[in-house]
């Protein structure tokens, strides 16, 4: 049975859950997490880089960024036409970080999730693809700020 869905319910749905999980939840409403307040932004706004670059099991908070930021860029170009290969290693290249790459690496990731949500915004047909993408980079990000909160636990 297949039952059709509002384009802007799913939209204001999926873009409200990207902004939480990148900006924090906003003040005095319900949040899709356990920690109340804290994004992938603020998570990492409060590291230095040297933080960012202390292995933890063998990975860093510096690598759970790009790495993201990869995926929010990889899919983003998917959503938009790509169907080239993509070689997920790249994703894991970067490991440490000196202060300007680590600034240059929060900057860059506040910008591939600015260009993620207008592509959503501009999506006109919200089909299995799409739907399937916008989910995966949810799902995706809201893992790494996962991980990314439990190494700083370590510190």
């Amino acid at each position: 049975m297949k039952t059709d869905i509002a384009k802007n319910d799913f939209l204001n749905s999926i873009l409200y859950l990207l902004r939480e999980t990148f900006e924090g939840s906003p003040e005095g409403v319900g949040s899709a997490y356990l920690d109340r307040g804290v994004g992938v932004f603020a998570t990492i706004e409060k590291l230095s880089a040297e933080e960012a670059s202390r292995p933890v099991n063998r990975i860093t908070i510096a690598a759970h960024i790009e790495h993201a930021k990869f995926y929010l860029d990889s899919l983003r170009e998917f959503m938009t036409g790509r169907t080239e290969k993509i070689n997920w290693d790249d994703s894991w290249l970067i490991e440490t970080v000196n202060d300007a790459e680590w600034n240059e690496l929060r900057q860059s990731v506040r910008a591939a999730y600015e260009k993620v949500s207008e592509t959503f915004a501009r999506v006109e047909d919200w089909n299995e693809d799409n739907i399937g993408e916008a989910m995966a980079i949810l799902a995706h990000t809201a893992y790494h700020l996962g991980a990314i909160r439990q190494i700083m636990k370590s510190f």
